[in-house]
């Protein structure tokens, strides 16, 4: 009876070349995460038993983007192929017997329900290694799997090694394998590399299998498009397209509206409550939750942001790392900056910014408003042009308004600064000190209104240019 112990090795020292970047390809976003992080990600829902990622190039970054995925990482410090790989993570794959599933770390689209399959595939029929395979029409650039008459498989041969007639086949080894890990690792142990390189593949341990008459299988996986690499620029956009409408159809079955998939981009991670619209043009980045029965105009970016149910964002409004309650409007035009919140009912209008604020229930500014550092209670309404000013040039200060203020239109507020419930400060004035409950702040220059005073100027002008 095979083991059911499950092992999972991911590649991801290589440098990715073909990517012109001077990161390492892994590391490159896919639906606004790492693609090496999608990878893991479909290993973890198979439950193995430990995770081992092999880094090699950019090894200390790879390690910091994955700190919390629970993989173990073995250094490959010279790569000198993927057997070699393998057999740099023989100590952490470990004695006992069990089954080891070998993964690319550029396979970002790669379902956690094809990786089952493939795993109960592989322990059913008993086999020493299992490989997974696609059809391509076009199968240039990758090895393919040569089977004889009777379907089994006969040798792996690379693109730049096969002949005319081999490269008509167009099954083609995808690099994701299940092997008895034992058996792999005892054949890689036993190989010599064959190329000016001195690198030596799991290919070459596949070959080493079937010479010692071990049984090969390969599964045919009907979906090409979902286990390609990622090598290019355009392949990670097509990776990038992908997962997103994945996630689309996934939130539309659920109950969203979205007015144009196409056109919209909601990061995998987050969640979306029934009956929430959103328009096209939106970016919905991170671990969001919007709630249900929302709306979201087009042109909005909202990033690691928590949105309550009945909330509108009007059209290209910025929310980041921000807490929205219910029923809120924000925008159009608006811009919640990391820290903002949000109350039941509150009201951030056009050309309003928002940077580390608290903004009550059923509070309101909606209009041409900087609120930075501030926290509002419930029923205040600031007026158009009103500014915190919360920075000295080296220090940042508090603004805090209690219930019911009412601030009047183009008004400074000179933190550290508190507004008393119930006050009011009239409109125009410069508050450097604290206002009284219920009192009247008024801080602004005396008007002054000199009669005449055009006439006499309109005539001074006219004199000098009969002068000149």
């Amino acid at each position: 009876m095979p083991s059911k112990r499950l092992s999972v090795l991911v590649l991801a020292a290589g440098k990715g070349t073909r990517m012109r970047s001077r990161t390492i390809k892994l590391l490159h976003p896919v639906a606004g995460r790492p693609m090496v992080a999608w990878v893991l990600d479909a290993a973890k829902t198979l439950g193995p038993s430990r995770t081992i990622t092999v880094v090699g190039y950019q090894a200390d970054r790879v390690r910091a983007a994955l700190a919390n995925s629970g993989s173990t990482f073995v250094l490959q410090k010279e790569q000198r192929g993927t057997g070699h790989a393998v057999l740099r993570a023989a100590r952490a794959i470990g004695s006992k017997p069990g089954t080891l599933l070998i993964l690319n770390g550029d396979l970002p689209t790669l379902r956690g329900t094809t990786l089952r399959k493939l795993v109960n595939s592989h322990r059913r029929r008993r086999v020493a290694l299992t490989v997974l395979t696609a059809e391509l029409p076009d199968a240039t650039g990758y090895g393919r799997i040569l089977r004889d008459r009777a379907g089994n498989v006969q040798r792996i041969v690379e693109h730049r090694d096969a002949s005319t007639e081999q490269r008509r086949v167009g099954e083609i080894n995808t690099g994701v394998y299940v092997a008895d890990a034992g058996k792999l690792l005892r054949v890689l142990r036993k190989l010599k590399p064959h190329n000016d390189q001195g690198e030596y593949y799991i290919t070459d341990a596949v070959h080493q299998l079937i010479a010692e008459r071990e049984s090969i299988a390969a599964v045919r996986h009907s979906d090409a498009a979902e286990v390609l690499g990622v090598n290019t620029r355009q392949e990670l956009a097509l990776a990038s397209h992908m997962l997103f409408e994945r996630h689309a159809e996934r939130l539309q079955d659920s109950g969203v509206t979205l007015l144009d998939a196409s056109r919209t981009w909601i990061d995998p991670r987050t969640t979306v409550g029934r009956d929430t619209v959103i328009y096209p043009g939106v970016i919905v980045e991170g671990e969001c939750k919007i709630g249900a029965n929302c709306v979201i105009r087009s042109g909005c970016r909202i990033a690691d942001t928590k949105i309550g149910a009945g909330t509108e964002i009007k059209d290209y409004s910025i929310v980041l790392g921000s807490r929205i309650a219910r029923n809120a409007t924000i925008g159009p035009f608006a811009h919640l900056r990391p820290g903002s919140i949000l109350e039941d009912g509150a009201k951030v209008g056009n050309f309003v910014e928002l940077k580390k604020t608290r903004l009550g229930r059923g509070s309101k500014a909606n209009h041409l408003t900087y609120l930075g550092d501030a926290t509002i209670a419930e029923d205040c309404n600031i007026g158009a042009g009103t500014i915190t000013c919360n920075y000295d040039g080296t220090n940042k200060f508090p603004t805090v308004l209690a219930k019911g203020v009412f601030i009047g239109s183009n008004t400074q507020l000179v933190a550290p600064v508190k507004i008393g419930a119930g006050a009011y400060v009239a409109a125009g004035s410069t508050v450097t000190r604290n206002v009284p409950k219920g009192a009247l702040a008024i801080g602004r220059s005396k008007q002054m209104n000199i009669e005449g005073w055009v006439a006499r100027k309109s005539k001074k002008l006219k004199n000098r240019k009969r002068k000149s």
